[in-house]
């Protein structure tokens, strides 16, 4: 795993030479999709794809997730038991409301992985609605398994019957700003929405700006041609190299002693954040 999370490349799991081409993405996370981009008569060959293209894992430097279906969908349990297995790092979780959806779906991942005899299976909950925003930081802090939230604004604002203006939409601007302080709030990162309009660079780069501004720790993607100016941008700040360098030493210091988890500035630290940090350091 990269363990960053400045740029989250989603790819349509029913195109094979995109499943292919994303072996040599430069991104920090490459989620294969069965939500959005795949169409409902398509998703059982994406699943089978997938599934198949996870055996490949040791082919692929970024972290690989997968995107379920929503838990409204009815097709989450299906979607898990296909792809829950050795090579996959983690599962974004599209339109999550609630902690008791995001439960039931823990749930069915740990079955899973004690059956299959695996283990670590990260967590990412995507906010795509106004119930979302309201429960965000409970979601964000229901699970130790959950890295990070990820934004989603255009389904948000269909939930809120609201017309998509380009550029950091009035009616988006509430829970645009309110996820991240969710997540931070939780000790997790945020990870902004996509930006839809690949000939408007300009546009893209502006938006990409205002996501590190209000605390997005990285931006969703949806082509590749994106990836070099998400890490531009949101290169680590003067205060997370300092925070990375802290984790380091004390978290170096503390296994030393035999130890494992310690604390830095009152927050737990185990080994998921000192390789974070160390890979942050190493950019």
């Amino acid at each position: 795993m990269s363990n960053l999370f400045r740029s989250l490349v989603f790819v349509p799991g029913n195109n094979p030479r995109f499943l292919e081409k994303a072996k040599s993405l430069p991104a920090d996370i490459v989620c294969f999709d069965l939500e959005d981009s795949v169409p409902d008569k398509e998703k059982k060959k994406a699943r089978g794809l997938i599934k198949n293209t996870l055996k490949q894992r040791n082919k692929y430097s970024p972290s690989v997730f997968v995107r379920t279906n929503s838990p409204e969908s009815g097709l989450v349990e299906a979607d898990l038991k296909e792809i829950v297995q050795k090579g996959i790092d983690g599962v974004v979780i599209p339109k999550v409301n609630s902690v008791k959806e995001l439960k039931k779906i823990e749930k069915t991942i740990s079955s899973l992985e004690k059956k299959r005899k695996i283990k670590g299976i990260r967590l990412m909950p995507s906010i795509e609605s106004a119930l979302g925003v309201v429960n965000c930081y409970e979601i964000a802090s229901s699970s130790k398994r959950i890295d990070a939230l990820v934004f989603g604004i255009f389904d948000l604002l269909n939930d809120m019957g609201i017309e998509y203006t380009k550029g950091n939409p009035r009616g988006a601007k509430y829970s645009r700003y309110k996820v991240p302080v969710a997540a931070t709030a939780a000790g997790i990162v945020a990870i902004d929405g996509i930006w839809q309009d690949l000939k408007d660079k300009n546009g893209f780069v502006k938006d990409c700006q205002v996501g590190k501004s209000l605390g997005y720790a990285g931006k969703s993607v949806i082509h590749p041609d994106q990836v070099k100016t998400v890490h531009k941008i949101f290169h680590p700040s003067k205060p997370e190299i300092a925070w990375a360098k802290k984790v380091c030493s004390v978290y170096e210091k503390s296994t030393k002693k035999g130890k494992g988890a310690t604390v830095v500035d009152g927050k737990m630290i185990d080994e998921v954040h000192y390789k974070r940090a160390k890979a942050l350091l190493k950019i």
